[in-house]
């Protein structure tokens, strides 16, 4: 059984190490024949399919044909879908006509993922933006706290919690029921901001919250600030609220205010705070606060629990927190902005920022509440200082850091969270 190849079929020789051929090409083969080469002149040979041997036309050597596994049929081409690739792999060829294309579900964007920046780590990357939030419940925690007949008397903080329940029945759906007030004009001592009233309130707050429910804290009044003994501050001192009986009950320390209102908020909870009284930076505790932006215009947010003994963040929810100023400054209480009555800096310039169309992203608020701060045509004698009530119980009341005497507040908001998040996303209460 053994095919001789006539030599006129191949005229294949050896020169050196090259095949050479003294024909213009050689022959073509069919893709289903196959060849082998001759291990005495090392001719090339084409076999006809199921011959076990041949002989070389060249050198009369007789060559084994080896077995070849039987050629499996090419697999159908695989149908394309029409469904997008994840991100990060979209195709860079257009989709077949006719195919039906589906957009990427919410949250997820089919843009290719960017590559990262040589030299440049993002230390703490913002959270994925959860899915659009639907409210199922509110409340609302309001203390106002003017501190009627002391020598620490401020003016418009009873005010700034009244313009702020007209804000959350009127922009945010809020209803009455929804909102405990605690201010010192209210005829029922229950609702007075004493420190047992405003812990009972913020454990009201959170209290039985679930996926779904919108919480809001604010508080205006004197805020101060006390030696660390925990040794969790990375300035050596914890930031306080000052209730209305706080020479007889003391101060409410920001560890607490974290405990009770910060660490129970499950997943799918979201609260806001806003709170306007001086060294407020990082009244609650929150992990990360704000610093400006990269080189690249993302969000920088610093770790704040970096030496934090215990856990600072929520079993879940979203906390976020905007504040008047650093831990460091004073705000102020002042007629400079309202005109016509005294109110907090701040609460104004929140309240400002959302009525007059500001208030679409987080970033979009801040930027809107630093301007009017910092360009309020303010005086010597433009307003007083929410002055801050240090460890001593008596502190900076009427002077210093609030303000400059020609133009703008020095105080410069804050915004500290639980967990970074992109701040160019939608702001929602």
């Amino acid at each position: 059984h053994t095919v001789v190849v006539p030599s006129s079929q191949f005229h294949f020789h050896v020169s050196g190490s090259r095949l050479d051929s003294p024909l213009a090409s050689p022959p073509t083969m069919s893709s289903a024949q196959q060849t082998v080469t001759c291990p005495k002149c090392r001719s090339v040979l084409g076999c006809p399919p199921g011959v076990p041997a041949l002989t070389c036309a060249v050198c009369r050597n007789v060559v084994q044909v080896p077995s070849r596994a039987p050629i499996q049929p090419s697999a159908p081409p695989k149908p394309q879908s029409s469904y997008p690739p994840p991100p990060g792999t979209q195709s860079p060829y257009p989709p077949p006509p006719g195919a039906q294309q589906f957009p990427p579900p919410p949250g997820v964007s089919s843009a290719p993922a960017p590559h990262p920046v040589p030299g440049h780590a993002q230390q703490y990357a913002p959270s994925p933006e959860p899915p659009r939030f639907r409210v199922a419940r509110r409340k609302a925690m309001l203390v106002g706290i003017n501190y009627y007949g002391t020598s620490s008397e401020l003016g418009g903080c009873i005010n700034d919690v009244k313009c702020m329940q007209f804000l959350l029945k009127s922009k945010f759906g809020f209803r009455d029921q929804d909102i405990l007030l605690l201010t010192e004009d209210n005829p029922n001592p229950v609702m007075h901001p004493t420190l047992r009233n405003i812990r009972t309130g913020m454990r009201w707050l959170v209290d039985g919250a679930g996926e779904g429910d919108s919480l809001f804290f604010h508080y205006s009044g004197h805020g101060g600030r006390k030696r660390d003994r925990s040794g969790d501050e990375l300035d050596g001192f914890d930031e306080t609220l000052i209730p209305l009986d706080h020479k007889r009950a003391g101060q409410l320390v920001d560890d607490e205010i974290n405990e009770t209102m910060i660490r129970p908020l499950p997943p799918g909870v979201r609260l806001h705070a806003v709170v306007d009284a001086c060294h407020s930076g990082s009244v609650l505790d929150l992990p990360f606060m704000l610093k400006g932006h990269d080189m690249y215009g993302r969000a920088n947010w610093m770790n704040e629990a970096a030496f934090a003994r215990k856990f600072k963040g929520t079993a879940g929810g979203e906390a976020i927190c905007f504040s008047a100023c650093d831990d460091s400054q004073t705000s102020a209480d002042t007629s400079a902005l309202a005109k016509v009555t005294r109110t907090g800096a701040m609460t104004y310039c929140f309240i400002d920022a959302i009525e007059s169309g500001n208030g679409q992203t987080y970033e979009s608020m801040m930027q809107r509440m630093k301007y009017r701060l910092a360009t309020a045509p303010v005086s010597s004698g433009g307003g007083g200082l929410g002055g801050g009530l240090g460890g001593g119980v008596l502190g900076m009341l009427l002077g210093g850091g609030g303000y400059t005497h020609q133009q703008g507040f020095s105080q410069i908001p804050q915004l500290s969270t639980a967990q970074p998040f992109d701040i160019k996303r939608p702001f929602v209460i």
